[in-house]
């Protein structure tokens, strides 16, 4: 089966579980949230559903957390594609969030998007110190500490004397991309109460094998398939893993963090091959 198809149902289940949250009779603010939040690939949804599979929580309250963190990542592309941050005009192939309503909606979907995450997330139906565990480590993975941080050493990455190094930009997307990708495969260990060991190894492998992904198709991708804006980066003069390793070597190293991602769940077994397809499709993806 192609892994997109193995996606999409997880896709269409995550997406009605989010429908929930909203009223029947929506506002412009509601209209604005289900815009940016509903489609998509939901890659970081289908790693929660799988990783609380192996752990044996309940799909119901897995689809929960995977909801929860759909609403921040959604959240988080609505205020980095505005004006003030990287003024992208399409995301999935149509208008972004702030073309499609104005700034001050698109502000306000988001926050209203993230805010939600904590809702849907601290209504599991699971024992409690397992969801405060849950929502403090998301409310972590997504701020200060983490993805938010990531986003702020990015945009001073534009305007710096020099280009950043491997290191730095290594540690960056680790905040920026790999932090909330980190929570989503580490979800199910977490909920369940067990070791999170092998899947938070598997989780820093394919964070970066992704960003090092996102590089390579900012580069050579194709802006009908990826439905955004491409070459950002270049044209921004910014540093790269592609400008540090080369095209071919930022293909040999994604591929090889897949190989790192995919040896950290030897402990599931076949139990984990969905897993293992999703890093897989991490590189492979057209978009």
């Amino acid at each position: 089966m192609n892994f997109e198809d193995r996606l999409k149902p997880v896709a269409d289940e995550v997406d009605a579980t989010i429908e929930l949250y909203f009223d029947k009779d929506p506002d412009t603010l509601e209209d604005a949230m289900r815009y940016a939040v509903l489609g998509g690939k939901k890659l970081r949804a289908f790693l929660v559903v799988e990783s609380c599979a192996l752990h044996g929580v309940p799909y119901k309250e897995a689809l929960k957390a995977a909801a929860a963190i759909e609403c921040i990542h959604a959240y988080s592309l609505v205020h980095d594609d505005l004006p003030c941050m990287d003024d992208d005009d399409v995301r999935r192939g149509k208008p972004t969030v702030h073309r499609a309503w104005d700034e001050a909606t698109a502000v306000l979907a988001g926050d209203a998007l993230q805010s939600l995450a904590f809702v849907i997330l601290g209504g599991l139906d699971l024992p409690s110190d397992r969801v405060l565990s849950a929502v403090i480590g998301l409310a972590t993975d997504a701020g200060k500490d983490g993805m938010v941080l990531g986003q702020a050493r990015d945009i001073a990455a534009e305007s710096a004397n020099d280009p950043l190094s491997l290191d730095a930009i290594t540690a960056l997307q680790a905040q920026k991309t790999g932090a909330l990708i980190k929570w989503a495969a580490t979800a199910g260990p977490s909920l369940a109460g067990d070791d999170i060991g092998p899947l938070e190894a598997y989780a820093g492998a394919l964070g970066l094998a992704f960003q090092i992904a996102d590089d390579i198709l900012d580069e050579i991708g194709d802006e009908a398939k990826t439905g955004k804006r491409l070459h950002k980066d270049a044209d921004a003069g910014k540093a790269t893993f592609v400008s540090h390793f080369g095209l071919k070597g930022a293909q040999a190293k994604a591929r090889s963090l897949v190989a790192q991602a995919n040896d950290a769940l030897c402990v599931y077994g076949a139990q984990a091959d969905g897993l293992r397809a999703a890093a897989n499709f991490v590189i492979s993806r057209e978009h």
